[in-house]
């Protein structure tokens, strides 16, 4: 039986595609995100599909569509290529048009969140509206549809639908989707089907548009109108009221806790000496001889939901999700998550946080998502840690391939 091994960045949506065909035909797909297995592609570009026959010499596929098509067409039995040649031919149109009119836009307006591409208020105005031209003919399309070539799921309907998660999750809010309601309708359609969310997890439709940096709430442009000029706007300014005072900032509470009640811990002194370390002994007992529990307390960290962790790329990529969220307090916050077990037997996420203070607090209003974790004081102010603390400490902040009795799949510190 030939073997299937996925090339691609973490969580590309150019991947998507092609892994959610495999769940619909039932094939299993090794997935990679070495990154150097782009050197392997004739393009120089992932993603790359290497296929290794029972017999014969490897064979590599690159351009994600012709990857997705590839899959999708292991199985003839499962419709996703068509059952006819109009079909097929119907099913290569759309997966042309979303080529040509939709995945330009999508990513030019998507990609400055994602920090991709820095944010250009032209290009940002543009995408908006040649993707709202391509909506437009998609949501005509599906004006009497369910999908879009026939009466299932087809690789038309994956590979679209694909492209739009990112946009639709992150950037076009409800506003910007009203006119396109068979275009919604179409869309959550397919991403709740189970073979979608066994690759993309729960696909939740954006409710207010993230901002890029260097992107203002009004919609990319900086500044205000032109002012007309004349006496007329120079009577009505000096009629104006005087404009209210700006609003006290507030401090944030991680700030003034340090300037009411300072600590003999440095967290950029522990930082410095985790990064540069050549023995994590060492620097554990560096830790434990200068930790603060009067002014700093410890947490164990697991996820409530690990049942639904299916791929482990996917998994990678909530936790790093999570400790891009938490910025807001990484001054004061230190920790390390894994990804722990495996996808033959379950994917676990579980770390250990160093946190200013003797609460959770400020991390769960920094990050909405760490209300879906549960939080367990390991040290601080009413609690010592104890030799098996100190151990448990230790492991998540040092072991790199096997941590309580699970392989480490990945690990991510946040410093």
């Amino acid at each position: 039986m030939a073997s299937y091994k996925l090339h691609a960045p973490e969580a590309s949506f150019r991947a998507f595609s092609a892994l959610i065909a495999a769940e619909y035909n039932g094939i299993p797909v090794e997935v990679s995100s070495d990154l150097g297995a782009a050197a392997m592609s004739p393009t120089g570009k992932l993603p790359l599909l290497e296929v290794k026959p029972k017999v014969g010499a490897t064979a590599r596929i690159f351009s994600s569509h012709a990857i997705a098509r590839f899959l999708a067409g292991l199985r003839s039995d499962s419709g996703l290529v068509g059952d006819s040649f109009t079909e097929k031919a119907a099913i290569d149109s759309w997966m042309d048009f979303c080529a040509q009119d939709l995945e330009l836009p999508a990513c030019v307006w998507f990609y400055p969140v994602a920090g991709y591409m820095p944010f250009s208020e032209e290009a940002y105005e543009k995408a908006k509206t040649d993707l709202a031209a391509g909506l437009t003919i998609l949501n005509n399309h599906l004006l009497d549809k369910t999908y879009l070539v026939n009466d299932q799921i087809t690789l038309a309907d994956i590979v679209v639908a694909s492209t739009l998660l990112y946009p639709f999750k992150l950037v076009c809010d409800k506003n910007y989707l009203k006119p396109f309601g068979n275009v919604a309708r179409w869309f959550q359609t397919c991403v709740n089907q189970p073979e979608f969310k066994q690759v993309i997890g729960t696909a939740n439709m954006c409710k207010k548009e993230t901002m890029a940096e260097g992107q203002t709430a009004s919609g990319g442009k900086k500044g205000g109108g032109k002012k007309k000029e004349g006496k007329k706007e120079a009577k009505n300014e000096a009629a104006a009221p005087a404009a209210p005072a700006a609003p006290k900032k507030i401090e944030h509470p991680y700030k003034i806790m340090d300037k009411k009640s300072p600590s003999k811990f440095i967290m950029d002194a522990w930082k410095k000496t985790y990064s540069n370390t050549r023995n994590y002994d060492d620097a554990m007992k560096t830790f434990w001889e200068t930790f603060d529990k009067a002014g700093w307390s410890l947490w164990y960290q697991t996820y409530n939901f690990n049942e639904e962790n299916k791929r482990t790329f996917m998994t990678s990529n909530a936790i790093g999700g999570f400790q891009q969220r938490t910025d807001e307090i990484r001054k004061w916050a230190f920790g390390v998550m894994d990804v722990l077990g495996s996808e033959e037997t379950s994917l676990e996420i579980a770390g250990v946080w160093l946190l200013r203070g003797d609460s959770v607090d400020c991390m769960v209003n920094a990050n909405d998502d760490a209300n879906w974790y549960t939080w367990k004081k390991l040290a601080g102010k009413d609690l010592d840690p104890t030799d098996e603390t100190k151990a448990l400490v230790k492991a998540f902040w040092t072991e790199e391939e096997e941590l309580q009795g699970k392989k480490i799949q990945d690990s991510k510190v946040f410093k």
